[in-house]
């Protein structure tokens, strides 16, 4: 494999993975003595990934990984469902059978993740299968937005799924996988209108896991020092 090729795709699945943290430093220095590179290619691949939505470049600062701050985050769930439902309502205008087939296998491998407890796997197959849906929407005004939330996702992904299993977090992962599927037989139904509401409430799951996260469960006030003495 080319070795600006490689370069690119262990960048992105170390910043999707979490193993370089948003806003930690991309340091061009080391990047071009792993992979045995100038400076210039390494350069302008940083470049490159910054339109993507993956690094952050500002004037007389080193380049560092997208940030996800509150008002980031916020962004992104202001502006997923809207773009979630506009692709995958143009993939069910534009799906041929292949691209159903496409759809088809990522979901058995997003399926098997979730049976085989893999969690880069299954924020990986996730990713990979709204970004199929995306491209067969065949919008180049939409891909480059689709492909920033992206990003974003397979963090949240990493950040909110990966305590072990619970009761709760295996019916939330074995819906998913059915509304996956709902949203497959929509498409090549070429049912817009149902694609999209079924992506919009397939949403509802990652909206809801991000409140869980950052207003943990009520913990019980102690009493008071006069209930106690008069208890």
């Amino acid at each position: 494999m080319d070795k600006k090729v490689l370069l690119a795709e262990t960048l992105k699945r170390r910043i999707i993975s979490m193993e370089l943290a948003p806003g930690a430093v991309v340091d061009e220095v080391a990047l071009s003595e792993e992979f045995g590179l100038s400076r210039p290619p390494v350069r302008e691949l940083i470049r490159q990934m910054a339109a993507e939505g993956y690094i952050e470049l500002e004037a007389n600062r080193a380049a560092r990984v997208s940030s996800m701050s509150h008002q980031a985050l916020r962004n992104f769930f202001l502006a997923a469902p809207l773009i979630y439902i506009s692709t995958t309502q143009l993939a069910a205008i534009n799906a041929a059978q292949k691209d159903i087939e496409t759809l088809k296998e990522v979901q058995r491998l997003f399926r098997q993740a979730i049976e085989q407890n893999d969690l880069e796997g299954r924020v990986y197959y996730n990713n990979q299968f709204h970004f199929e849906i995306g491209r067969i929407a065949e919008n180049a005004y939409l891909m480059p937005s689709l492909q920033r939330l992206l990003i974003d996702h397979a963090r949240l992904g990493k950040i909110f799924y990966r305590e072990p299993n619970t009761v709760d977090m295996q019916e939330d992962l074995d819906l998913a996988v059915i509304q996956h599927d709902q949203i497959i037989e929509a498409i090549e139904r070429h049912d817009a209108g149902a694609a999209g509401e079924l992506v919009r409430v397939h949403m509802d799951l990652s909206r809801r896991r991000m409140t869980e996260y950052v207003v943990p469960a009520a913990v019980e006030v102690p009493l008071s020092y006069e209930e106690i003495s008069t208890g």
